[in-house]
C-alpha cells in the first residue's frame, strides 16, 4: 500500500497570502487540523495548522486562548483580532515541510511521520500537491494492509477515485473529512459527516461504483459548527 492508497484527495490549501482569518475559518468549515500553504505552480511551501495559529496568538499577548476558543463560538473578538493584525499565510506557515511522493510506502510514510514528530504530511505528483496523509489515514491503511486481496493495487485505486468522485459529485458530502480505503473489492469509510442521511449516502454511493463487493461504514457524525478534527 503507498500514500495514493490512503491519501485524503482534493486537499484544501491556500496562498502564501491567504490571512488568517481565512485560514481558521477554513479550518473549522472543514473541520480539518492544518492546511499546506502551495505557491501559483501547486508546489507546497508551507503549511498552517491549528498550533501554528495558537502559537501566533500566543506570542502577542495573554488572550491568546480566549481568542482561539471564541472563534470556535463566534465571537466577535476573534474576529476583531484577526482583522486588526492582518496575518498572512506566509508569516503564520511552518516553511518547506516535509513531503512525499504519491508512490512512497505507507511503512515509510510512517517511519517518516514518528521520526519528525509530525501529524500529517504533503503528497506531491511531479512536485504539484495531489493529497495529504494523516496519522488517521495511515491507521486506517495499516489496519488493513494485511488482507489479501483479490484484486491489482491498480483496480482498487481506479475503485477508491470513482467512489470519492460519485461522493463529491452526487451527495454533497465534503470529500475532505471522509478516508476511504479499498483492499481487494472491500471498502472501509473513515472520518466525519454531518448527518445520518449523508452517512447513508456515502455507504450507497460506494455500493453502486463498480468492483465494489463490500462497504464498512465507520463515519460518524458531527453537525457542521460543532468542531473539527
Amino acid at each position: 500500500m503507498q500514500a495514493i492508497d490512503i491519501m485524503t484527495p482534493n486537499v484544501v490549501s491556500v496562498g502564501r497570502n491567504a490571512d488568517v482569518r481565512e485560514i481558521a475559518e477554513l479550518l473549522l468549515a472543514h473541520r480539518i487540523s492544518a492546511v499546506p500553504v502551495v505557491d501559483e505552480d501547486q508546489r507546497v511551501i508551507g503549511i498552517v495548522s491549528e498550533g501554528d495559529l495558537m502559537r501566533r496568538v500566543q506570542d502577542n499577548g495573554d488572550h491568546a486562548h480566549s481568542w482561539w476558543l471564541s472563534l470556535f463560538a463566534g465571537g466577535k473578538d476573534a474576529a476583531d483580532y484577526v482583522k486588526s493584525h492582518g496575518r498572512k499565510a506566509h508569516e503564520a506557515m511552518t516553511p518547506n515541510p516535509l513531503t512525499v511522493d504519491e508512490n512512497t510506502p505507507i511503512h515509510s510514510i510512517a517511519r517518516l511521520l514518528e521520526k519528525h514528530h509530525i501529524k500529517r504530511v504533503p503528497v506531491v505528483r511531479e512536485g504539484k500537491l495531489v493529497g495529504i496523509v494523516s496519522r488517521a489515514n495511515l491507521l486506517q491503511g495499516l489496519a488493513n494492509a494485511p488482507v489479501a486481496s483479490t484484486q491489482s493495487p491498480t483496480d482498487d485505486r481506479h475503485t477508491r477515485e470513482a467512489i470519492l468522485t460519485e461522493v463529491k459529485t452526487n451527495t454533497g458530502v465534503q470529500v475532505e473529512g471522509i478516508s476511504v480505503i479499498v483492499n481487494g473489492g472491500t471498502v472501509e469509510i473513515w472520518g466525519l459527516v454531518e448527518s445520518l442521511a449523508q452517512k447513508q449516502a456515502v455507504t450507497v454511493a460506494a455500493e453502486n461504483v463498480p468492483g465494489v463487493s463490500r462497504v464498512e461504514n465507520h463515519l460518524g457524525m458531527m453537525p457542521r459548527g460543532v468542531g473539527y478534527m
